[in-house]
């Protein structure tokens, strides 16, 4: 385990991550923390800032009580608000908000209504600042990222195929599509660092065929690498079979009958990893508790596919699993953009 101790380096990270996003001198920035915050993280946030000469307050919401059947995790959708006003008083009166709570603004519900009041909002993954270090968000990924994002809201279809058996074929049309780079300067908008990745998601009814997590490809939620290949058969936006034998896939079934919801079923959104810099290994040098996750949906290549929530679809859960799949072909109308795995040449130059 990596000691938990201000470290000058770190420092240093968040003040550069913070100043892309035009944080500077005399800038009002709310600390959005909770009581099972990483509190190392809250603390290099506000040093961050302060050697920005930005003038830093904070907000800490308490953490609630759990009240799903199952731990939740690496959902994207904190639930410490609960909708407290004076929290959401504070925030809406910001212009800048960093965000440390555990599991993220992103999908919030009061997230809406925060951007409305023009804050911009910069995450800071629930990662040890040991991986936000290496993953510095960087111009030339905004570039690369702003153009992937344009080709998915130009395109009709995605097909995805592997060696190891999937072919899922998505209807673009309808979808929405968001791109991070990890910074932002623009009024209500949202970014995250960790960063280097664009994911749509599908109108209802848009996703179907069959998806193969071969062995070594990532369970996030399970913080897990496959030892066995599982098979999900994907009707109308619905996983409908999960084929495998072995822990792997018991450990799906079980997790997504828990529920009782078909909505933890369904497709919440489909994308790829740009992050050259980001690591597909990175799992195996981190104690748990240190690590969400974020650095291998990111790693250049891989297929994120999601199961849960797609607000754009009328679908709200917490069920929630992030897939990073190895070695597929993703095409856009016929356009390559991820050859087996790898980052197509020229095309998001």
């Amino acid at each position: 385990m990596l000691r938990d101790r201000i470290e000058h380096r770190w420092i240093e990270s968040f003040a550069k991550a913070f100043a892309l996003s035009k944080v500077g001198a005399g800038d009002a920035v709310a600390i959005l923390s909770e009581t099972q915050s990483r509190e190392l993280n809250v603390h290099l946030a506000e040093l961050a800032l302060q050697q920005l000469g930005a003038k830093p307050f904070h907000v800490t919401a308490v953490t609630p009580a759990q009240s799903a059947p199952v731990p939740v995790r690496s959902t994207g959708a904190s639930q410490a608000l609960q909708g407290h006003p004076g929290v959401l008083a504070a925030l809406t009166s910001s212009p800048v908000i960093v965000d440390v709570t555990v599991e993220g603004l992103m999908h919030a519900p009061e997230l809406p209504d925060i951007l409305k009041s023009g804050a911009r909002v910069i995450t800071v993954s629930n990662e040890h600042p040991d991986a936000l270090e290496r993953l510095m968000p960087t111009a030339e990924m905004k570039t690369q990222v702003l153009a992937a994002g344009k080709m998915c809201r130009g395109a009709k279809a995605m097909t995805v195929t592997s060696a190891a058996g999937t072919d899922l074929a998505v209807a673009m049309e309808g979808a929405q599509t968001v791109g991070v780079w990890g910074f932002t300067d623009k009024p209500g908008t949202l970014t995250h660092w960790p960063a280097g990745l664009v994911v749509s998601f599908p109108a209802a009814g848009s996703t179907n065929g069959t998806l193969v997590l071969d062995a070594g490809d990532v369970n996030l939620t399970f913080k897990r690498y496959l030892e066995r290949p599982v098979a999900l058969t994907i009707k109308d936006d619905f996983v409908t079979d999960i084929a495998g034998d072995g822990a792997d896939a018991e450990l799906m079934r079980r997790y997504l009958a828990v529920w009782g919801d078909r909505n933890a079923y369904a497709v919440s959104h489909v994308g790829w990893g740009m992050n050259e810099a980001a690591r597909y290994e990175a799992m195996t040098f981190y104690d748990r508790r240190d690590f969400n996750g974020t650095e291998v949906r990111a790693y250049a290549g891989n297929f994120l596919f999601s199961t849960g929530a797609n607000e754009f679809a009328n679908r709200f859960t917490e069920g929630h699993f992030d897939l990073p799949v190895r070695g597929c072909t993703i095409s856009l109308d016929g356009t390559m953009v991820v050859d087996k795995g790898k980052l197509a040449a020229g095309v998001f130059a």
